[in-house]
């Protein structure tokens, strides 16, 4: 299933990479939560959404782009979760961090993830415990978390200054700062380039599902800030807590 999961992750990032490439100037129109959406996230929720009713018709499926009300959902204890375009901003503003995220959720736990990121063609992965990433097309590499003396922090580009976060960094101690887009941060953690991502701006599941699964397999720990792992149980809310993404 993973590899099959592999390849659609990769068939929507084309079709976000056509829209990407056909248009000079990127258009957006405003969702009821007033989040950007573009041709890119429908084209490829589209894919993912076929391809997985193709491969799997009796588990259900939870997009950004298609959620169903909660009285459908709030019985399900297997499901797909999906941000068919993770980075809407990034991608408008051409920076190249977005990522098509792609998780199975069973019992509230992420058990499998994909994250790709179209721009670099790069690809995180992980099942039964493992995490790997895959650079363009050669062989799969895997990857685990990373102490380093000063930690580099990872930050959200779009949502990484606010009074909580800039009062954490300062009890922190002497780190480095990186600010990135998308589901990539909990990435960087996972491969060992980076050592923390705090966050206390907003997030949906759909947003870390898949980033949670892989910086898991590879050693870290996704809790909020009072210790507890990330929940995916159904709620009629979408919103996360604050986390943090950690070695320790």
């Amino acid at each position: 299933m993973i590899e099959k999961i592999i390849t659609l992750s990769r068939d929507a990032g084309a079709a976000i990479m056509q829209v990407y490439n056909s248009q000079r100037s990127l258009e957006s129109s405003q969702k009821e939560d007033n989040s950007p959406v573009t041709a890119a996230d429908l084209a490829a929720h589209k894919v993912i959404a076929a391809g997985l009713q193709m491969l799997s018709p009796d588990i259900p499926l939870l997009s950004e782009e298609d959620p169903p009300d909660w009285s459908v959902r709030q019985h399900w204890r297997h499901f797909w979760l999906v941000d068919p375009l993770d980075g809407t901003k990034e991608f408008l503003r051409r920076t190249g961090e977005f990522t098509v995220n792609i998780a199975l959720i069973e019992d509230g736990k992420p058990l499998m993830g994909v994250v790709y990121a179209p721009i670099t063609n790069r690809l995180y992965a992980a099942v039964d415990g493992n995490a790997w990433s895959i650079k363009e097309h050669r062989k799969p590499k895997p990857i685990k978390v990373k102490a380093a003396h000063p930690p580099l922090v990872v930050l959200s580009r779009s949502h990484g200054n606010n009074a909580e976060l800039r009062n954490y960094l300062v009890q922190l101690g002497e780190h480095q700062t990186l600010m990135i887009g998308s589901s990539l941060k909990f990435c960087l953690v996972a491969e060992g380039a980076a050592q923390l991502y705090p966050r206390f701006g907003p997030t949906n599941i759909w947003d870390t599902a898949a980033g949670h699964a892989v910086a898991s397999a590879a050693g870290a720990q996704v809790n909020d800030w009072e210790g507890r792992t990330l929940d995916y149980t159904p709620r009629e809310s979408f919103l996360n807590p604050a986390f943090r993404v950690s070695l320790f």
